[in-house]
Formats: structure tokens, C-alpha cells, sequence
């Protein structure tokens, strides 16, 4: 691939990785005014009963969201990294090692989507459903499982980056 063509492709992996991202925190926005409306409506001033299953939203939501804010945060080098005895290394090198841990973060988290794929499949085998809503568990693992990839893809991206960085 011509190397216009490969930043055209990387900056719309950026577009897409920035766009999940929105959509967690529209997701975390929305789940929030739901939590506010369901502990209003048990108040003693309303006395009502909260939105139901309530609880079974937060935990699939959360989940989701926090998954949409990875492949970001990778990309933005915003994960937690050591660089004690690094620090003193030339930039290539530093580049290098950091690009090596991306690599392996990103195939552990392709480890992790395959699991939660394996657990979707387990999930809809069985007809697992919440206990509340009655809504079917392997949505959110397989969406969760969807954007682990995401977030290995990224680990890879970021990786190439780095090793591509001029010192």
C-alpha cells in the first residue's frame, strides 16, 4: 500500500476509534439521567417505583462504554505505563519497547474478544436472559467482544506507529 493511501486508511481508524468513544459516553450520558430519573422517582417526593431493571443497564452499559473508551485511550497513549528505567534510552528505543508491549497488550486483548465471543455464544446457546428485563445476556458480551478487537486493533496500530517514529 502507498503510503498516502496507508495514512488516509489510518486516519479514518482514527475517525472510527474517535466516534466509539463519542458513542461510550453518549452511552454514559443517557445511562446517567436514567439512574437520576429511577433514584427520583424512588425518593420519598415521588414515592414511585424506579425504572425497572435499572440495575441490569448500568452493568451491561458500563461494560460497553468502558470498551468504547479503549481503543482511544490506546491510541491517545493514554494508558498507565512504567518508564522508570527507561526514561534515560534514546526515543527510538523507548519507541521500540513501547511498541513491543503494544503488541502484546493488543494480543491479549485479542485473547479477551475471542473469551468473550466463546461466552456470547454460551450465552445465546442457552438462552440466557436478565432477570428483570428479560433481555437476551449475549448482546452485551458479544458487543463487548466486538470492541475488544477493536482495542487490539488499535494496540496494533499505535505499535506501528512507533516503530515507523523518526527519533
Amino acid at each position: 500500500m502507498t503510503q498516502p493511501n496507508q495514512e488516509r486508511l489510518l486516519s479514518g481508524f482514527d475517525r472510527a476509534v474517535e466516534a466509539v468513544a463519542l458513542i461510550g459516553g453518549l452511552l454514559l450520558i443517557t445511562l446517567a439521567t436514567m439512574v437520576v430519573v429511577s433514584v427520583t422517582l424512588r425518593s420519598d417526593l415521588v414515592g414511585a417505583a424506579g425504572v425497572p431493571g435499572d440495575f441490569e443497564l448500568v452493568q451491561m452499559a458500563t461494560a460497553i462504554a468502558a470498551f468504547c473508551f479503549l481503543p482511544y485511550c490506546q491510541l491517545k497513549r493514554g494508558n498507565i505505563f512504567v518508564d522508570t528505567f527507561t526514561l534515560r534510552l534514546p526515543l527510538r528505543w523507548r519507541n521500540w519497547i513501547d511498541a513491543v508491549w503494544d503488541i502484546v497488550y493488543g494480543l491479549v486483548m485479542a485473547l479477551v474478544a475471542w473469551r468473550l465471543a466463546v461466552g456470547a455464544r454460551a450465552a445465546l446457546a442457552s438462552g440466557e436472559n436478565t432477570m428483570v428485563l428479560g433481555f437476551p445476556s449475549y448482546v452485551p458480551i458479544a458487543l463487548c467482544a466486538v470492541l475488544a478487537v477493536l482495542v487490539a486493533a488499535a494496540a496494533f496500530v499505535s505499535a506501528r506507529r512507533l516503530i515507523g517514529a523518526r527519533a
